[in-house]
């Protein structure tokens, strides 16, 4: 037994310091309100109307993790991924209600994708931005070397034919297009027109772009990050023609099909390329499903997006890193997606700015195995720029409510609602005054993590929603 315990933790030790020996290409596919519920692995497959063989064999051969938090809205959620920053902090915590209002990160903010390419990386993306359209606000401008995509959200694509857009007030409202640019491009190269014919072909033409940037930059002595944020699935909810009725359950069961494909396609071009061993594949979403009555599934959890509930902050997350990574683990461990770009910058050897609270946890040993505790205990929960709840372990304090996104009245709470989400994942069963004379102990960890928290909020003001360009913190 110790032989085997002083072998395991030698193998932990060897895939740690990979971490450091050497720079791993990088694919990162982010799904669009897909909740927790979908995939086989967490769950879903065939009762969701597809199987989902692709993604179960990449959890079996990876890490997955069923406490994998996000952002509740998908701007916040984007920033919060890019910047490793809880969205307030860059003036992103919300979804801006007017579709032509500049928004997204301010140059002064430091990237994931000028991260890599600062540590000798090419960068590219294909898919959905939703984090600025408007001169220096493009991926382009954020540290990509090439973009193809839409810069906004996916029902846009119901503007292009709406008759109750008249030609004048087209004129003010933000245009639904696919664009392209490079590097240093001010202005984006409009590529057509993104209706709803040119909805269900999009993550069909994003795997095809992404595949073939694998198959060329395989033979490039630089490693590259690939960023793949598909646009399924969001309303509306169209299938590619090609999965169409190919399940005979549905839409549903249709896209669920395409999205399982695709990404077997991306796997498949990594192995075929012999860049698998040492090819970090990330899947995750932004946030969990949409309030529509066809949302994706929570799984055991509770509610929709725009809520501080279960089922809007966990979502999927499954890492896959032959070279560093043990395959078949499975842990309940805390996570956010901030916590990304610390992790990712060590894998590359890059490096972060030190001039600013950067919120993201470095779980280098956590993922290759070193330890099997994450370096985070706890969550801040936002909905827009308010706090909703805080996470602890496996607790959590609800300081508002929104039973839904859309339409349900916000409960305020002048003591917060306890749930133990090992005994109430639906977060049904506020923990009673009774309960609380012996669980009150949690309050004291959970109101010190807040208290950190907003402290660091004074330290460093939140840089205003809708900021313009040129952007200093003021000394």
């Amino acid at each position: 037994m110790k032989n085997k315990i002083v072998a395991l933790a030698t193998i932990g030790l060897l895939q740690s310091t990979l971490f450091a020996s050497s720079q791993p290409n990088v694919v990162l596919v982010l799904m669009d309100n897909f909740a927790y519920g979908e995939l086989g692995s967490y769950g879903g497959g065939i009762i969701r109307g597809a199987p989902t063989p692709r993604l179960d064999k990449l959890a079996q051969e990876g890490l997955r993790l069923t406490n994998f938090n996000v952002e509740a809205q998908c701007v916040p959620s984007r920033a919060a991924l890019m910047t490793g920053r809880y969205a307030i902090r860059s003036g992103n915590a919300k979804v801006p209600f007017d579709r032509k209002a500049p928004y997204g990160p301010t140059q002064w903010e430091y990237t994931m994708a000028e991260m890599f390419s600062d540590a000798g990386y090419s960068t590219a993306m294909f898919g959905k931005w939703h984090l600025g359209h408007t001169e220096g606000r493009f991926p382009s401008d954020h540290g990509f070397d090439m973009w193809w995509g839409i810069p906004n959200s996916t029902d846009e694509a119901l503007w292009v034919d709406n008759p109750l857009i008249s030609d004048e007030t087209r004129k003010m409202v933000h245009k639904s297009e696919i664009l392209t640019s490079v590097k240093g491009q001010k202005v984006p190269t409009v590529v057509k027109p993104f209706d709803l014919k040119q909805r269900a072909l999009m993550d069909g033409e994003m795997t095809d772009k992404a595949v073939a940037y694998i198959k060329e930059h395989a033979k490039s002595d630089k490693p590259y990050f690939l960023y793949i944020p598909y646009t399924q699935t969001h309303q509306p909810r169209t299938a590619h023609p090609d999965f169409a009725g190919k399940t005979g359950n549905g839409t549903w069961g249709d896209i669920l099909a395409q999205i399982d494909t695709y990404n077997g396609k991306l796997l498949d071009a990594i192995k075929e390329t012999g860049t698998e061993d040492n090819t970090i594949f990330i899947f995750t979403s932004d946030n969990g499903g949409d309030f529509f009555d066809d949302a994706s599934s929570p799984g055991p959890w509770r509610g929709t997006y725009f809520t501080g509930l279960e089922g809007s902050l966990r979502v999927p997350f499954i890492v896959k890193w032959p070279k560093g990574i043990p395959a078949g683990r499975v842990s309940n461990e805390i996570v956010h997606e901030m916590d990304l770009l610390r992790t990712l910058s060590t894998a590359a050897k890059g490096k972060l700015p030190n001039d600013r609270i950067i919120d993201s946890m470095d779980m280098s040993d956590f993922f290759t195995g070193k330890t099997t505790k994450s370096p985070r205990e706890s969550v801040i929960a936002y909905v827009a720029d308010q706090v909703y709840a805080v996470k602890w372990h496996n607790w959590k304090a609800a300081f508002k409510e929104l039973d839904a996104g859309y339409g349900s009245e916000v409960k305020t709470y002048q003591t917060p609602s306890l749930y133990n989400l090992y005994n109430d994942p639906r977060e049904e069963k506020a923990i009673s005054m009774e309960g609380m004379q012996t669980n009150g102990w949690v309050g004291t960890p959970i109101i010190n993590a807040l208290g950190a928290h907003l402290k660091t909020l004074k330290e460093e003001p939140p840089i205003k929603e809708g900021t313009p360009d040129p952007y200093q913190p003021k000394k």
